[in-house]
């Protein structure tokens, strides 16, 4: 894409996700993603029922009546996307690859967040960090982001969970909400640093994944190429058991995928490109609630 396409697909993106984000997100948003504490806001007269431990004895003292402090949500959270970039997000069978479904998840969720005065932060990675945004706010910071993410070529084409997640741990210190938007197909076990992560920061993952890695149609000799190695075979997809062979192995890998989370305690939802990932994003927040 050259300069001017890519402004174009960046204003498209800005309108679609910014309305999504103003007019049905911003709430649940505020809802399912809590501040880091309390923070003091200020002082007021002693009421009836109100907890002692929360008189401020100073200002008590200079005014001969007792004053209470009042807390409220501190609410600015950071907010890190960590967004795959291997190769294998650019496969997609129908109107969109899984790569464009992250990118409008991606800015959705940014745009939720400045509305929310959060400070929203980026890592593209693949088998290695390939490119480190630091959290800022505002309208300008998060159209450079989606731009990055609709232009951005990676070094490696393949895909290392663990590594995003280490280094989210070494770069944000304090706790953060991360969201890791992914197809998840990493031969590597993140169980661990998955765990390591999510002790220190609230991680979600949202897996992005195309309807035909389900199930592969009966339509003859079919050539296939492994996005991230590069390996191209062909298949015999008349063949019943290579089907069903098929089949099974999603099953699997997705059972296993759900039982990690469950264990790393960490919320998922997943969004398929023919989908629209409005209502799975709505039931994500809920369930936060």
């Amino acid at each position: 894409m050259n300069t001017e396409e890519i402004l174009k697909r960046v204003r498209k993106i800005e309108i679609k996700t910014r309305g999504l984000s103003q007019n049905i997100f911003a709430g649940q948003y505020h809802s399912a993603f809590k501040g880091r504490g309390m923070a003091f806001a200020e002082v007021r007269s002693y009421q009836f029922g109100d907890d002692v431990r929360d008189i401020d004895w100073n200002v008590t003292a200079r005014y001969h009546r007792p004053f209470v402090k009042v807390f409220e949500e501190e609410r600015e959270l950071t907010v890190m996307l960590l967004i795959d970039v291997s190769g294998s997000l650019d496969f997609g069978t129908c109107h969109q690859t899984k790569r464009d479904v992250v990118t409008e998840v991606a800015a959705t969720l940014a745009f939720s967040a400045i509305q929310n005065n959060d400070k929203i932060g980026v890592v593209f990675f693949s088998d290695k960090v390939e490119k480190y945004i630091p959290p800022k706010k505002g309208r300008k910071h998060i159209l450079y982001i989606i731009r990055e993410m609709l232009d951005f070529h990676p070094q490696s084409l393949k895909t290392n969970i663990s590594v995003a997640l280490e280094y989210l741990n070494r770069v944000i210190k304090r706790r953060c909400t991360a969201f890791v938007l992914s197809d998840f197909y990493d031969t590597h076990d993140f169980e661990k640093p998955l765990q390591i992560a999510n002790q220190k920061h609230d991680v979600v993952a949202i897996q992005v994944y195309d309807p035909r890695a389900q199930s592969i149609p009966d339509i003859g000799l079919l050539k296939v190429v492994d996005a991230e190695t590069g390996h191209e075979m062909f298949i015999d997809t008349s063949l019943k058991k290579l089907r069903h062979d098929h089949e099974q192995a999603w099953k699997i890998k997705e059972l296993m995928l759900k039982e990690m989370f469950a264990k790393s305690h960490v919320d998922w939802t997943r969004i398929a490109t023919n989908q629209d990932f409005v209502q799975s994003l709505l039931l994500l927040f809920k369930r936060r609630n």
